[in-house]
């Protein structure tokens, strides 16, 4: 992003200067995926793409807000204490809901501001695009207002937004690997006690490389809410017999033991992919460090296959894509990321067959379903910040 030229349209937007500009990431998961509301682990990164924000605290009581990737909604404004969900706001819902915790959170209200928004994160990808305007906007008011609120605490708010304002039950883990990002690491985030720790990601010769189906998906119209509560129901029925608290309490065996309280063939597999993926994702998290990128790749693979025949939230286009990944002896691993049914998969590849394999997966991917795949090289960047 040209600074100046992001500084310019919000001049000519909001007919005022400004010279505070952040950046908020998106994010990736290496594994660990519909882990994060079953008290599970997760291994994600914040990337270099992402949403970048000017601001400026206005005199008055007015918000408003305008994105340069929705320009057809024009400025949105609104009073500082009109903070209800509202369709009629789309997509800066997200903002406002942020706006909302960010006050109970520090017990005061603010005053009236513009703040203009770019992003290139692509649209339903599922690279957390609404996490990391989230994040972003509770960064913002963080440090324009000198509030003092942990990280940790805006991160939770996100998640409250997305549950109780948004209407989507996900997990705490994409706002947390936006807002906790660290620059070439990855975030070894235990769900249940929200301990975690920062580990290198040292791929050797290999890059992570996204490849976008260009197929979005909506987490609200989809059957992520669904997926949540099939877990939940195994839970319940283990719990019955069982003292856990959730399913990332259980080992494989343990599982394994434990299936006849089940005793429903959806619902183990449900309940099957968050235990292994669980343990996946722990033995990832140890490969990875002890320099194995081959056992890495493979539970990366295995990862996919969990997501796509237990837990049954892949796509023909995610399949295709991935499968086509596997084919080449260049790619170590490589998976659907996100919540599923569309958006992107990652692959673990040598940097030096990344043209070919675009190439070569581009072609037959828009040969067999009429569009285009989108790919680009996940840089792992920092959390959100001034720039």
């Amino acid at each position: 992003m040209n600074k100046q030229d992001f500084l310019n349209g919000f001049t000519a937007t909001f007919n005022s200067t400004t010279d505070k500009v952040y950046f908020s990431p998106g994010r990736i998961n290496l594994i660990g995926e519909h882990t994060d509301y079953n008290g599970g682990h997760v291994f994600p990164c914040a990337i270099s793409r992402g949403t970048y924000g000017a601001f400026k605290i206005r005199d008055d009581n007015q918000i408003k807000l305008y994105s340069e990737n929705v320009p057809s909604t024009g400025i949105l404004s609104f009073d500082k204490d009109d903070l209800k969900f509202d369709k009629k706001y789309k997509w800066s819902n997200y903002l406002r809901g942020m706006i909302l915790e960010m006050s109970k959170l520090s017990g005061q209200t603010f005053t009236g501001f513009d703040l203009y928004l770019s992003g290139d994160l692509p649209d339903g990808a599922g690279l957390s695009s609404s996490a990391s305007i989230e994040m972003l906007m509770g960064t913002i008011l963080n440090e324009e207002f000198h509030l003092n609120i942990e990280p940790i605490e805006i991160v939770k708010a996100g998640k409250r937004v997305e549950n109780n304002y948004i209407g989507v039950n996900t997990g705490i883990m994409d706002q947390f690997a936006v807002e906790m990002g660290k620059k070439n690491q990855a975030t070894f985030l235990d769900t249940n006690t929200m301990e975690y720790k920062y580990a290198p990601i040292s791929l050797g010769n290999n890059i992570i490389l996204i490849m976008n189906t260009n197929k979005p998906h909506e987490l609200v119209n989809s059957k992520y809410n669904e997926r949540r509560a099939q877990c939940e129901k195994a839970l319940e029925l283990i719990r019955k017999k069982v003292n856990i608290d959730s399913l990332g309490d259980l080992s494989v065996d343990e599982f394994d033991r434990l299936t006849s309280l089940i005793n429903d063939e959806v619902l183990i597999k449900r309940a099957r992919h968050a235990v292994f993926e669980n343990q996946r994702t722990i033995m990832a998290k140890k490969t990875l460090e002890e320099g194995n990128l081959i056992e890495f790749g493979k539970l990366v693979n295995a990862s996919h296959i969990s997501l796509q025949f237990d837990y049954d939230v892949s796509a023909p286009e995610l399949d295709f894509l991935v499968n086509e990944a596997w084919k080449s002896d260049k790619v170590l691993g490589s998976r659907m990321i996100g919540g599923g049914f569309g958006g992107c998969a990652i692959a673990i590849i040598d940097k030096d067959a990344v043209k070919d394999l675009e190439h070569s997966i581009g072609s037959s991917y828009k040969d067999k379903f009429g569009y285009a795949a989108d790919f680009y090289e996940a840089q792992i960047v920092d959390g959100p910040h001034a720039i």
